[in-house]
Formats: structure tokens, sequence, C-alpha cells
């Protein structure tokens, strides 16, 4: 939402117990109003949406959390990453234990396919942790890879 756009009133009902728990979260997380707080939430549920039902191009992270000791684990999720080029952007990897990784891979594509490939990594065996998780803005092109 820009700042430019539109305002529209609307009028809801809800429940009184509803509505107690809405303005304990509004001065909680500092809202400045109930409006921004609904329009917050709104507009994070409409991202969900997309992200699982379009093809829009979306920009996100696949988070992982992974046993690095598994037989031929880090070489898939690296083969996995390289196939899917495109979509790629970058990977930061961090040692959380002896044995387990934290991978943050930044993705961006086609809503659909970004899900394809974090379900080709959350379910491989030793991941332990995995969810994918995206926004509706995308990264301004730095330079676009050769053609194959």
């Amino acid at each position: 939402m820009s700042s430019k756009d539109k305002i529209s009133r609307i009028s809801i009902s809800m429940p009184e117990s509803l509505l107690d728990g809405l303005d304990q979260m509004v001065a909680k997380r500092g809202f400045e109003s109930r409006s921004q707080a609904i329009c917050d939430m709104i507009s994070l549920q409409i991202n969900e949406h997309r992200s699982e039902v379009s093809s829009e191009v979306m920009t996100g992270t696949v988070n992982l959390v992974y046993n690095h000791s598994t037989p031929g684990l880090h070489k898939r999720l690296h083969d996995l990453q390289y196939e899917f080029i495109d979509e790629v952007i970058s990977t930061l990897n961090v040692n959380l234990t002896d044995t387990n990784i934290l991978s943050i891979i930044l993705v961006q594509g086609p809503a659909d396919k970004l899900n394809k490939i974090a379900d080709k990594m959350i379910t491989l065996r030793g991941v332990v942790y995995g969810k994918l998780l995206l926004n509706s803005y995308i990264i301004p092109p730095i330079h676009p890879l050769p053609p194959k």
C-alpha cells in the first residue's frame, strides 16, 4: 500500500472478545490505529493467498535447518540450487551445532515454481525444518543471465 492509494472506509462487526484482543495487539505492537493493524493483517493474508495459488513473480526465502552429516544431503541441496539457478539468488549458511546448519536461500520467480523448489528441498532426508516465506515485492534486476 502506498501513500497515494485512495482510502475507502468500511464497517465491520466482530465479537467484543475479538475487539479486545485487537486493541491489546494494537497497543502492544505499536500500531497507530485499529485501521493500520487491520490493513497489515489483510495485506499479510492477501500475500499468503497469492503465494499459494498464483504464478505471480515473488521474492522470498527458503529457510532450512538440516543435519549436515546426512550422506549426500549437502550435494543434493547444492544440485537443486544449481538446477534452479534462475530462481536461486543467494544462499547463507550458518553452523548452529556440530551437526545442524541453518540455510537461508534467497529466491525469486513465479510463486508456483518457488513452492515446487521449496518442496523439493524441504522433503529431502536430513532436513529437520523447512519453510518457504514469500512476499509480493521483487528484487530489481542487476543484469540478465545470458541465454542458455
